[in-house]
């Protein structure tokens, strides 16, 4: 049975940070592609990170150089940690795994375009 079950999210005050956890069962996560996502309230659910199956990684402009995604692989894990962050962050965060051919790049990660997700952590920035 597959499972991602999201942690870390939380409360900071702007330039704070936060590192998302992303605990992978039923998967081995280095043989697929794995991608974060956000949404804000009215908003439509956004790409933020792509890590794809060949570890090539790509983010949103909107978090360039102040996000990081990573693995373990011997926790079957993936970590998205979050710098200087900004009022504007502030959203509910979604792991995604196992993505269609055609996602090659975050600008290509619609959502619909992966098989599972997490049930998701909120994160909010104050200002």
């Amino acid at each position: 049975q597959v499972q991602l079950v999201e942690s870390g999210g939380g409360s900071v005050q702007a330039g704070g940070s936060l590192r998302l956890s992303c605990e992978v069962s039923g998967f081995d996560i280095r043989r697929y592609c794995m991608a974060w996502f956000r949404q804000a309230p009215g908003k439509k659910r956004e790409g933020v990170a792509f890590f794809d199956r060949t570890g090539r990684i790509n983010y949103a402009d909107s978090v360039e150089d102040r996000f990081g995604f990573f693995k373990d692989s011997a926790r079957n894990a993936a970590f998205l940690q979050m710098n200087n962050l900004k009022a504007e962050d502030t959203a509910m965060y979604y792991c995604a795994a196992q993505c269609h051919e055609g996602v090659t790049s975050i600008a290509t990660a619609n959502p619909r375009n992966f098989a599972y997700w997490g049930q998701g952590t909120q994160v909010t920035v104050s200002s």
